[in-house]
């Protein structure tokens, strides 16, 4: 098997590929989308490095599969070229979240006031995903005010955020870390 390099010099320059091998400037609306989608998905593996083997990890390795495929749509220009079918979002993704949502917080006690990021290690940096989470979707609708996205990938990110939310409340939970809520510094 021959390997690939790993460099190309073809970035050299400022720009980059799409799919289908259209070039754009890295400071494009597209490549920061799915440039930070891609920076979430690496941040959810290093969450993943730290939470015990079960659902909760495997829902984990699930979303960044999911983000592989979004970030392959994003890298798609569809006033180029249509986007492959591999690299479409299956809506019922969107379902499983609001499902994994709502069984967490059946089982969590109810937020009252609003809660400081932290806790334990894993419910900690399930909040950084949280924030990156939210900037990749600001990134998504900004590309779509220009470039519009599928529906399916807006909702999505939507929901992971609340998503990732609730499972740092159900990880600090578990580990009986009590939340820091937000008061007003005397």
């Amino acid at each position: 098997m021959k390997r690939a390099r790993v460099y190309t010099k073809t970035g050299d320059e400022g720009t980059t590929s799409l799919v289908g091998g259209y070039r754009v400037k890295k400071t494009n609306s597209r490549i920061e989308a799915y440039g930070t989608v891609d920076e979430l998905s690496a941040n959810l593996g290093l969450l993943a490095s730290w939470m015990k083997d079960g659902d909760d990890k495997d829902l984990i390795i699930r979303t960044q599969r999911n983000l592989f495929t979004v970030c392959s749509n994003l890298a798609t220009d569809k006033s180029k070229m249509e986007v492959a079918p591999s690299y479409r979002l299956d809506p019922a993704e969107i379902g499983i979240l609001e499902e994994e949502i709502d069984a967490i917080n059946a089982n969590i006690p109810p937020q009252t006031t609003f809660i400081l990021p932290g806790g334990s290690h894993e419910a900690a940096y399930a909040h950084v995903c949280r924030t990156v989470c939210r900037r990749a979707e600001r990134r998504i609708f900004f590309l779509n005010e220009s470039s519009p996205v599928d529906a399916e990938i807006l909702q999505y990110m939507n929901r992971l955020s609340d998503y990732l939310f609730v499972l740092a409340r159900k990880l600090n939970f578990i580990d009986g870390v009590r939340e820091k809520i937000w008061k007003k510094p005397l």
